[in-house]
């Protein structure tokens, strides 16, 4: 498995593919064009750092990572990194290609000298939790948040430094 910068010619892929580990969570949801968001992998790679897991020369999975200044940040803090849509295709799923991109964005912030990382997810995403609980991350409930009716987020923080726990 390669993790790389996306390109351009990686977007519809990452589109679909983020839209497709998504899709279950969303079927029960009010229509908030969150789908289109998902597809809509342009902007993600203009205004934050979009990272791809491929394998075999497909793109299996997909990361945004946030650093500070982009307009992509939910809910990170001052010295904080955030990632977002982290999605990995279904078929794909439980092949080592969610945790090396977790994997590969604690170490972006790291080298980036964040005090933290920090996610929100979907309150249903269990296995997505699953995963960053066995990275480290811990629930940061006071950061939980709607961004609209129906939808429910859970927040996560994994500390990077003694200072701040």
């Amino acid at each position: 498995m390669q993790l790389r910068r996306a390109t351009p010619e990686d977007h519809d892929a990452v589109g679909r593919v983020t839209v497709a580990a998504y899709e279950p969570f969303l079927r029960e949801k009010p229509d908030n064009g969150y789908a289109a968001e998902l597809a809509d992998t342009a902007p993600r790679d203009r205004d934050a750092e979009l990272w791809v897991a491929e394998d075999a020369g497909r793109v299996v999975g997909s990361v945004t990572i946030c650093l500070d200044g982009s307009p992509w940040r939910e809910l990170a803090r001052p010295g904080e990194g955030e990632f977002r849509m982290l999605a990995v295709d279904p078929q794909a799923q439980g092949r080592g290609a969610g945790r090396a991109l977790l994997d590969l964005t604690v170490g972006r912030f790291r080298e980036a000298g964040a005090t933290a990382v920090v996610l929100c997810s979907m309150k249903e995403m269990t296995g997505a939790h699953r995963l960053y609980e066995r990275a480290g991350f811990v629930r940061d409930p006071e950061r939980d948040w709607s961004p609209s009716p129906g939808i429910e987020l859970v927040a996560f923080r994994l500390p990077l430094t003694e200072e701040n726990p």
